[in-house]
């Protein structure tokens, strides 16, 4: 293999390299901690077909690697589709192999020539994921020797032969994974039936029973966010602080990161909050809601993840539309964190905005997708399920003016901040 992508034929890529989007998909393990992304490329253009598909794979993908495929996945493995087109080149030096599962997509013929080159990657490191199995076959018999996971799309196998199948695939001491898991039913049926990972976004779908009992912790986070939010005494935001003290430890942890930028130890609240500032608080503030307890790192929530990402995309899209409006990125920010409250509480967002302070036009967004931060919104979520919602993604692009250049610019700035706040913040 060779360390430099000039050896494609770009004119079979007929896409500009530059020229799309970038989503990802997550992977949970059964206590829903990350395990990976899958990564999902898009073109970005007006009115064509998904032509990057796999025909163009190859090259998006080189360039993704040149930005920092780091920036994409963290310390999260990555999932790539692949065709025999993509693997036959030399795209692969460019790749984290220790972290890199290339999926097999399903219209893929083993003929011996891919066999060979699967063997070869395998004996670079890499590691195999089947897509598209849907039962027995010559094409699976060909390929399982080969494959650590196999994937199975819960919506396209019959559930009446998923029992079996995950059992005999679990005595060939395969990885099993889930997909198109869209509901924590679907989720729970697959949990039962002993799936090892599972991959969408049930996680984010709104569960609302009645309510979901906040912890501790949680309600004291949401009262000092709410007296930060209604412009409250630094001598109240102190006291408030105080009275718990896992929030004084995690207050004091932030302040002394190497992201805030502290020239001494800062050993006492008052001291960090004078550093921290309003603007950073109530940022921090809304992060911790989603931060699980006595965790960190690679295996926090993958809400947690979402949200981060979230806002801050949203945060880079209105400094790019909207520049030099500090107040109007700080609002996208807020808008992207709480769009998943209600997930997070269990409860109808119209009682969120009721119980925590904010704007008519933060409302509107939340609320109804309306008006400016409701569109960023809207664009938001439409790329991080890019499997499905090419079609929302690509007209606001164009009323927006953004490029794909642009989109994947923001994308991986994003994913990295998302990554470094989990990793270092929490």
């Amino acid at each position: 293999m060779t360390d430099t992508a000039a050896s494609l034929d770009h004119a079979n890529y007929p896409l500009r390299v530059r020229d799309f989007y970038l989503g990802r998909q997550p992977v949970l393990d059964r206590n829903q901690a990350l395990y990976g992304y899958e990564l999902l490329f898009r073109s970005a253009r007006q009115g064509e077909a998904d032509e990057t598909g796999l025909s163009a794979t190859a090259a998006v993908i080189a360039h993704a690697a040149q930005l920092g495929l780091a920036r994409a996945i963290g310390d999260a493995t990555c999932f790539l589709n692949v065709d025999a087109e993509v693997l036959a080149s030399d795209i692969f030096a460019f790749l984290p192999r220790d972290r890199t599962i290339l999926e097999i997509v399903s219209d893929v013929v083993p003929d011996d020539d891919l066999l060979a080159r699967m063997r070869a990657l395998e004996g670079h490191g890499f590691r195999f994921a089947l897509d598209g199995v849907d039962g027995d076959s010559l094409r699976l018999q060909r390929l399982l020797p080969l494959a650590a996971f196999v994937k199975l799309d819960l919506r396209s196998v019959p559930p009446a032969q998923l029992p079996n199948l995950v059992r005999r695939l679990h005595g060939m001491e395969k990885t099993v994974v889930a997909e198109k898991v869209e509901t924590r039913d679907t989720y729970q049926a697959a949990m039962n039936l002993g799936f090892d990972y599972f991959q969408g976004y049930y996680f984010a779908r709104p569960s609302v029973l009645g309510g979901r009992k906040l912890s501790p912790s949680q309600l004291a986070v949401v009262d000092l966010m709410n007296l930060v939010m209604s412009d409250a005494d630094n001598a109240d935001i102190e006291k408030a602080v105080k009275r718990d003290v896992t929030l004084a430890l995690n207050l004091l942890r932030l302040v002394n990161t190497p992201a805030v930028g502290a020239t001494q130890r800062i050993d006492s609240v008052s001291q960090a909050l004078l550093v921290l500032g309003r603007r950073q608080l109530q940022r921090w503030l809304q992060i911790m809601l989603y931060a699980e307890p006595a965790t960190r790192g690679h295996n926090q929530t993958p809400l947690l993840m979402l949200a981060t990402t979230r806002g801050r995309l949203m945060e880079l899209l209105a400094q790019r539309l909207r520049p030099g409006q500090r107040a109007v990125a700080d609002i996208a920010f807020t808008v992207g964190i709480m769009s998943l409250m209600d997930v997070l509480f269990g409860i109808p967002m119209t009682e969120i905005v009721e119980q925590i302070p904010v704007s008519d036009e933060v409302r509107q967004a939340l609320v109804g997708r309306a008006g400016f931060f409701g569109e960023l919104l809207k664009l938001s979520e439409s790329i991080e399920q890019a499997d499905e919602n090419t079609e929302l993604v690509l007209p606001t692009l164009k009323e927006l003016q953004i490029s794909g250049d642009d989109m994947i610019e923001l994308e991986m700035s994003a994913f990295q901040w998302s990554d470094s706040v989990v990793r270092y913040a929490i």
